[in-house]
């Protein structure tokens, strides 16, 4: 809350001559060349070093999303190359939660699994919704292999990751949508239909 107010000013400064996007104390700023984006950064540096203030060092960077291969971070998402994806840091953090709440000793039954992970999976869904489509198949991929894997447990299968052909045969995507599975994929064909 302090950053948004003591920042307001930054806004303005910087608003009149680019456009900056702003959430509490990371931003960035676009602009429409190398010229400018340095014309920028200077005016950014003068107006910290005025209020005793600095950038990251590590953070604080130009970088031309179009061109360089690595691009850039910001609120979880990576920008490169014309593409948003889903920055590495959210995409483990949310592998791990699926993890958490796909744990193969539970004791409880597959439909308590997946109404338990539906709430998760939709939110997460609702703020990568831009990303690139095959980052959205893949987390749909991963969570159920980690529900095939709870039911080779309660079927005594052994352990194993659900990524063998006999038990995506056994327990197909048409079985887990049949069991009420939130499927990012079917989302977002939802969400880019013509209203």
């Amino acid at each position: 809350m302090a950053a948004n107010i003591y920042l307001n000013e930054l806004d303005h400064l910087i608003g009149e001559k680019y456009r900056m996007v702003r959430y509490a104390d990371d931003f960035v700023i676009l602009t429409a060349s190398e010229a400018d984006a340095e014309d920028a950064l200077a005016e950014v540096r003068g107006w910290m070093a005025s209020h005793q203030l600095e950038l990251h060092p590590e953070k604080t960077r130009i970088v031309n999303e179009t061109d360089d291969p690595n691009g850039f971070d910001f609120l979880g998402y990576t920008f490169k190359k014309g593409m948003r994806l889903v920055r590495k840091k959210s995409l483990m953090a949310m592998r791990d939660k699926i993890r958490l709440h796909t744990r193969r000793s539970q004791g409880v039954g597959i439909t308590t699994v997946i109404d338990r992970l539906n709430p998760i999976l939709r939110g997460w869904f609702n703020y990568f919704k831009h990303v690139k489509k095959g980052e959205l198949r893949a987390m749909d991929g991963f969570v159920r292999r980690r529900l095939r894997s709870i039911l080779r447990k309660y079927q005594k299968k052994g352990r194993g990751t659900g990524r063998n052909s006999q038990d995506h045969q056994q327990w197909t995507n048409a079985y887990f949508a049949s069991m009420g599975l939130f499927t990012m994929v079917e989302a977002h064909a939802e969400a880019s239909r013509p209203r």
